[in-house]
């Protein structure tokens, strides 16, 4: 074996501890993946967690081994009764250490526009949401948190031809 050969030709099994270590040291994130999904008219729907005291955009968290996409569609599919196709990125933000929690990465999808009735799309169907509902911007803007708000405004701003965005602490 060529002693020049990179580890991982010369030793793939110390390579592989080499890999295991540096997993076991290196930071991890949380990740959140919401959705901005709209009705005809261009507003926003909003869900209320009874353990939040804001409302929020639909998602979640994603779980171990979950990519941001993929929990986002799992989370919309247990709040909300729907098995939605997740458009594209509009938002990453991350978030610094608040409180108990470490710092995060929080991702918004496109979720699309539905047409109809609220009723004809979504169900609550997690005990988590006291209410759902389609808001205007400003309606937005007043019940969620101004960090969420900012991640919103500048989701909003990707659908209306920007690209996608990186934030900090919704900035």
């Amino acid at each position: 074996m060529d002693p020049e050969a990179p580890l991982y030709e010369r030793d793939p099994v110390a390579w592989n501890a080499y890999l295991a270590e540096g997993n076991a040291k290196q930071a991890r994130k949380r990740v959140g993946a919401d959705v901005l999904i709209r009705d005809e008219q261009g507003r926003i729907l909003l869900v209320d967690p009874k353990y939040k005291p804001d409302w929020d955009l639909p998602g979640g968290m994603a779980e171990a081994n979950e990519s941001p996409a993929a929990a986002a569609r799992r989370e919309i599919k247990e709040e909300l009764g729907l098995d939605l196709e997740i458009g594209h990125l509009l938002v990453v933000d991350w978030v610094s250490p608040h409180g108990p929690w470490d710092d995060s990465l929080m991702f918004i999808f496109d979720g699309g526009i539905v047409t109809g009735p609220l009723e004809t799309y979504f169900r609550t169907t997690d005990e988590e949401l006291s209410e759902i509902r389609f808001c205007t911007a400003s309606e937005a803007e007043s019940l969620l948190r101004p960090y969420v708000w900012n991640r919103l405004h500048s989701a909003l701003r990707t659908l209306q031809g920007g690209r996608a965005a990186y934030r900090e602490n919704g900035e």
